[in-house]
């Protein structure tokens, strides 16, 4: 309660724009609602606004989203995500591994700083903002080069959730395949969820959404080896190079694992799961928007060029790479 009186500006902008957006996405479900939050939020975001709505929006963009997927977990069975995870983990090594392979590749021939090609790399193969943010402390990252791999990373979260559905509705994927490709291989989890709640909106079930959010909370926790792994490495060249675990798991998991357990072993009546399911993809809606309120398309281009052609090389080897496992594991 004490943060959202904080925050309540930024959150009742998010809470309003995202009512709109839902009711246009019920009457275009083929677009969805956190499609029309992302746009009008980017819209709105040209307007200029006071500093008060600035700790609401960030808090809605990702709070609010964690809260959500926690709420998703009450509809969702303990041994289907554990099957889920499971079936997807080989399709999710060999993507995080392409997108640092590409990463290390592209950024030696473009000539790109070590820090932004780590960043980006990491960003782009484990889950957006978040991998970011754990890894820069680090690696000792500049803020530039923070802010550089932060706006790449957004602009082909944004690029995802609005492309992603008709992507995989031309490549005839079924809401399973969608799960996974959606899952595997978008940067971020609030877009990952975006896609997989604008892709169930339009088949009229959540197959789709509840496999992308299965497959992006295991993907996630690659988190935590991921840094490790760079700490030791770094920790070979400086004695006084530390991670704390601590900070840079992402604890929203568990209580998602808690939900879910919660719902398998204590059944829930249909009407109290819907309802908190339907409140979950409403936050969802919020998130995207607050995600658009905080995104300037002017600033993403002016980012630099070569620091995108990295991100967009990451993001479509990862696309390619996640079908091609799909089709040797047989689910495609």
């Amino acid at each position: 309660m004490i943060a959202i009186k904080k925050n309540y500006p930024g959150i009742l902008l998010a809470f309003v724009i995202g009512g709109i957006a839902t009711i246009l996405g019920r009457i275009f479900p083929l677009i969805g609602g956190p499609v029309f939050g992302i746009l009008l939020g980017m819209v709105i975001a040209f307007v200029p606004r006071k500093p008060v709505f600035h700790s609401g929006i960030a808090f809605t963009s990702k709070k609010i989203l964690q809260y959500a997927i926690i709420l998703l977990g009450f509809g969702m069975n303990l041994f289907q995500i554990v099957a889920v995870g499971s079936q997807s983990l080989m399709i999710i090594v060999s993507t995080i591994a392409t997108a640092l392979l590409v990463s290390f590749f592209v950024s030696k021939a473009l000539n790109i700083p070590s820090d932004v090609s780590t960043l980006v790399g990491v960003g782009s193969s484990i889950c957006g903002g978040s991998a970011i943010a754990a890894t820069a402390p680090v690696i000792d990252a500049k803020d530039e080069d923070i802010a550089t791999s932060i706006s790449v990373i957004f602009l082909f979260n944004i690029l995802a959730a609005l492309l992603f559905p008709t992507f995989g509705s031309l490549l005839g994927l079924s809401d399973i395949g969608f799960g996974m490709w959606a899952g595997t291989a978008i940067n971020d989890t609030s877009s990952v969820v975006a896609a997989g709640q604008s892709w169930a909106t339009s088949h009229g079930n959540d197959v789709a959404l509840q496999y992308a959010t299965i497959v992006k909370l295991t993907r996630t926790l690659a988190i935590i080896p991921i840094t490790l792994a760079i700490a030791i490495y770094r920790s070979k060249q400086s004695n006084t190079t530390t991670v704390r675990v601590r900070e840079t798991f992402p604890w929203f998991i568990l209580w998602f694992l808690a939900a879910a357990i919660f719902s398998t072993f204590v059944p829930l009546n249909d009407s109290v799961v819907h309802g908190f399911t339907s409140l979950g993809k409403f936050f969802i809606t919020m998130a995207m928007t607050a995600i658009g309120l905080n995104t300037n398309l002017l600033k993403l281009i002016k980012s630099g060029g070569k620091p995108i052609v990295l991100g967009f090389s990451c993001w479509v080897s990862i696309m390619i790479v996640s079908l091609v496992m799909q089709k040797i594991i047989g689910i495609w």
